[in-house]
């Protein structure tokens, strides 16, 4: 019997495959407890259509990040931090800073999870920051540090 996999099943494949299942397995355990159901056609012009969506999606998530990365591309922002002796930061310039001082300078909010920092800034003077904002799509930007 085909059957339309609603969860990954283990030896059987990945939730949204068509399966071949024996007839027995299908009805008594795969059906009852929700893991699949019966690839008649309406089920399985629906599991086409929410590919179809789901690429689409995909696609649309991709073109607004290299829209994204084309406002970001090469800007400089400046943070102004306290500092003491030999540019040493009180504190430090976080991922976080980071994020906010892109959201109020021009508008995109961006994930702090994105902004790739190896560790936060602790000096003045100016770092490149790479913001990844999607797979294979990544913005370098500027941070300029100085003293307040």
């Amino acid at each position: 019997m085909k059957v339309i996999l609603e969860k990954n099943v283990k030896g059987l494949g990945k939730k949204g495959e068509i399966v071949e299942a024996s007839d027995g397995h299908a009805r008594n355990y795969l059906i009852p407890r929700g893991l699949a159901k019966k690839a008649n056609e309406g089920n399985v012009h629906n599991l086409k259509q929410k590919k179809k969506a789901k690429k689409r999606q995909a696609r649309r998530e991709l073109e607004e990040a290299k829209e994204k990365a084309k406002k970001l591309e090469n800007k400089m922002f400046t943070i102004k931090v306290k500092a003491g002796d030999n540019g040493r930061l009180f504190g430090s310039v976080t991922s976080k800073d980071i994020a906010n001082k892109i959201k109020k300078e021009i508008g995109e909010k961006i994930d702090k999870r994105k902004i790739e920092l190896a560790d936060n800034i602790r000096t003045l003077g100016t770092k490149n920051v790479s913001i990844k904002l999607h797979k294979g799509v990544t913005a370098k930007v500027k941070i300029k540090v100085t003293e307040a």
